[in-house]
């Protein structure tokens, strides 16, 4: 393999196999997957050059107690007596609180998420989304993941199909591409055992995208996996956006973040740690874009690399810092550390070069509020 012939390839938009990426992965340098993937970005972007796009959103959710026992994952409890005092279902009062705070402060979305509750079917998301939509009409719900999704699924013994379609009959706009990790079952099975198996992940959204719901895609990358897995990982996202009927968006974006291990069982038990340097982080933007050209916007995540990383990342590939989070829990939890306001987003892309432009879960504009410097909520 040659590294001009593989950047050439890649700038004509051919999809690169999981061997050409992990051949460019570890061959080429830095400056030169930088330059193809922002050519990439351009011409994927032409209609809005010079534009980051960001939202304001708050990451809600429904309850921390799990079954999936994820390694990483410092937030849930298990079903048992011993955490009875620290699990929790969020209740109606406090859904109005957070819709309330959300729209006060400029937000049009929740991110709702939760735990594998083993007690929790279709009826109680159903029921759960049609009291927000009755509550907040115009409040969206970019809600669960497909774990959730197979975890409903089990629970209730019904299909993906009809667990999507009753819970976009009951309010939900979209889905968020939670619980990918990497999508390989050796790594699933050390690190999220009790979670839906890669193909499985890739099944709901192929029925996602089938039933005409938006979704994203993740990749939480630098802890077990090698880097052929993460490969394989992108090249089965890129398939799944291959096969989403004409006309629809399938993943409107793609969110790739390194692992967070503070705390971690993985980091306890383990010895596992997040080695990702900013450099690699910059690099893995550039190479998500080079693999995955049928997916429009890249985000980078200020959250977990910061929002000078995240600056370099608008020059690699990336269109899209994502959302403020007016609360996130999860990777908090594991020693995300880095928070921005309204204002302090708007100039992290400024300072970058970019037009700061708000937008929805669909990439569309809306206005921005007015300044919200000091109102931001800590939950």
């Amino acid at each position: 393999m040659n590294i001009q012939d593989l950047l050439k390839r890649a700038l004509e938009k051919e999809f690169l196999s999981i061997e050409e990426g992990v051949f460019l992965h570890n061959n080429a340098g830095t400056d030169e997957l930088v330059f193809v993937a922002n050519e990439l970005r351009k011409e994927a972007k032409k209609d809005t050059l010079g534009i980051v796009t960001w939202q304001i959103d708050r990451n809600v959710n429904t309850t921390n107690v799990c079954v999936a026992n994820c390694k990483f994952c410092n937030f849930f409890v298990p079903p048992t007596e011993k955490f009875k005092d620290k699990a929790y279902i969020t209740d109606d009062e406090t859904y109005k609180r957070k819709a309330e705070e959300t729209i006060a402060l400029g937000g049009d979305q929740f991110l709702l998420q939760g735990g594998h509750h083993p007690k929790l079917g279709i009826e109680f998301y159903e029921e759960t989304f049609s009291k927000l939509k009755s509550w907040f009409p115009d409040l969206r719900l970019h809600a669960l993941g497909p774990p959730e999704i197979v975890h409903i699924a089990e629970l209730s013994k019904i299909s993906y199909e009809e667990v999507l379609t009753r819970l976009m009959k009951a309010g939900m706009d979209s889905m968020p591409g939670a619980g990918a990790e990497i999508l390989n079952d050796r790594v699933r099975r050390i690190i999220s055992n009790g979670k839906c198996s890669g193909q499985e992940w890739l099944d709901v959204m192929h029925v996602a995208h089938k039933v005409g719901l938006t979704t994203s895609a993740t990749m939480m990358f630098g802890h077990i996996e090698t880097i052929e897995e993460r490969y394989e990982h992108l090249v089965r996202i890129r398939e799944v956006q291959e096969m989403r009927p004409e006309g629809a968006n399938g993943f409107k974006a793609f969110i790739p973040w390194p692992y967070q291990d503070d705390g971690t069982l993985l980091n306890k038990t383990r010895g596992v740690r997040n080695t990702v340097s900013p450099d690699e982080y910059i690099r893995q933007i550039a190479m998500s874009r080079i693999m995955l050209p049928n997916i429009e916007n890249i985000q980078a995540s200020w959250l977990t690399v910061g929002p000078k990383v995240a600056q370099v990342c608008l020059h690699a590939g990336a269109n899209d810092l994502g959302s403020i989070m007016i609360e996130e829990n999860v990777v908090s939890a594991a020693g995300a550390p880095y928070r921005l306001s309204a204002e302090e987003i708007q100039k992290v892309i400024a300072d970058a070069g970019f037009t700061p432009r708000l937008r929805t879960q669909l990439y569309d504009f809306r206005p921005t509020p007015e300044p919200l410097e000091g109102k931001i909520l800590v939950a």
